[in-house]
């Protein structure tokens, strides 16, 4: 699996281990920076990785900084992005199963790296449920593109 990831410099050893993780395991980590622990803007990296998600560049992304509160709202601005920032398996699983998360963002300052790699496995593991949430999803995009309609007006 193709998996875009992202950070600000306070996920940024996270981000190395999350990397380390993903190869280890068989998938292909894309990085989008940043790349070091100097102080960045998070914004742009996150919305990279949403980006390669949406292109079909990636077919997930994890965006991480201190307490992903941020990066997962930077990574819900792209269109077509579905973030959910989980803090352990249980909203994990539910933000797959029911909400069709493509990008999962954590909190370094949050989640022991330990913990971080078993909410990431399990948001990996987890596949969508279908069925009922469709329409939900359906109507988050439609949310969506009405917002983009508006836009200019």
């Amino acid at each position: 699996m193709r998996i875009a990831v992202a950070s600000d410099h306070a996920g940024f050893d996270l981000k190395a281990v999350v990397i380390e993780h993903l190869t280890t395991a068989g998938h292909t980590p894309i990085d989008v920076g940043t790349y070091s622990t100097e102080p960045v803007d998070y914004p742009g990296f996150c919305a990279s990785a949403a980006r390669a998600v949406v292109r079909d560049e990636a077919d997930a992304a994890v965006v991480i900084g201190g307490s992903g509160q941020g990066e997962q709202i930077a990574a819900n601005k792209v269109h077509g992005a579905r973030a959910a920032l989980c803090h352990d398996e249980f909203t994990a699983r539910l933000s797959r199963q029911h909400n069709n998360a493509n990008v999962l963002a954590l909190g370094a300052r949050i989640l022991a790296p330990q913990l971080a790699l078993v909410v990431l496995d399990e948001w990996l593991a987890t596949d969508f449920e279908g069925g009922r949430h469709v329409a939900r999803i359906e109507q988050l995009a439609d949310i969506e593109r009405e917002e983009c309609a508006n836009a200019g007006g």
